[in-house]
């Protein structure tokens, strides 16, 4: 490997000093200098204009993702100055505020150039919800508590003793919706949950599941949809390999 660098150094100044005999070749040689420190200068200069004046400048964002989060509390989070260059914006920063608007699930912003920036949000959506005397409490899959509005029609009312985002109780009965068939979810009216392992599910024509805790998951969705086929009004699947119906 030696040898051969060596041979190749020796072939390059070989090169530059043919040049240099030919007619002309130290000034070609000059010139070829003098191309790439122009190269080099406008090169330079095109960064520093773009840099530090307004050529590069947002002009447009765009948004996307937007259902319950108004778009001007976003734009106030951006918080771009004006004649900002795209190249001085910072996007994570940018997307670390607008993500904490509590009905941000979160942010992604992007440079779409040249004048461009394209913000993407995924919204926190209500699985849960719980009344207290300010109001409806709403919990995302998360467990998030993100507002405190009147529920969407379809969310599913939470009971227990002391419910809250950082409950074990509560973070136990979100796991359990998560787990639940579709068909059965939408039919979920309220969730009672007394402990970690004593969840039960209150259907909207009156039945009721007992579900227990969230273990056993996958083996409980896949006995409870044959279950509720049967006459009954109390249906236990909180040890799947030994349902009951009453």
């Amino acid at each position: 490997m030696r040898q051969g660098g060596e041979r190749r150094a020796a072939v390059g100044w070989l090169d530059r000093f043919d040049l240099l005999r030919r007619p002309g070749g130290p000034a070609r040689l000059r010139r070829m200098r003098l191309w790439g420190l122009l190269g080099v200068c406008v090169l330079t200069v095109v960064l520093l204009v773009s840099w530090f004046t307004p050529v590069l400048s947002v002009r447009t964002v765009e948004i996307e993702g937007l259902v319950a989060v108004q778009e001007a509390q976003v734009r106030e989070r951006l918080e771009i100055p004006s004649g900002r260059s795209m190249l001085r914006i910072d996007t994570d920063a940018m997307a670390r505020r607008v993500a904490s608007i509590p009905k941000v699930s979160s942010a992604r912003v992007q440079r779409v150039y040249p004048s461009t920036v394209k913000v993407t949000i995924v919204e926190r959506a209500p699985v849960l919800f719980f009344e207290s005397p300010e109001g409806a409490h709403l919990l995302d899959a998360e467990s998030v508590e993100f507002a405190i509005e009147a529920a969407p029609i379809g969310v599913p009312k939470l009971i227990t003793e002391q419910p809250g985002g950082a409950d074990p109780v509560t973070r136990a009965a979100v796991a359990v919706l998560a787990v639940l068939p579709p068909a059965l979810n939408i039919q979920v009216g309220e969730v009672v949950a007394r402990s970690i392992s004593d969840i039960s599910l209150s259907l909207h024509d009156g039945r009721t599941v007992l579900w227990g805790g969230a273990n056993d998951a996958e083996r409980k969705a896949a006995v409870v949809l044959p279950l509720l086929t049967r006459e009954g009004t109390v249906f236990d699947v909180s040890s799947p390999n030994l349902v009951t119906v009453k």
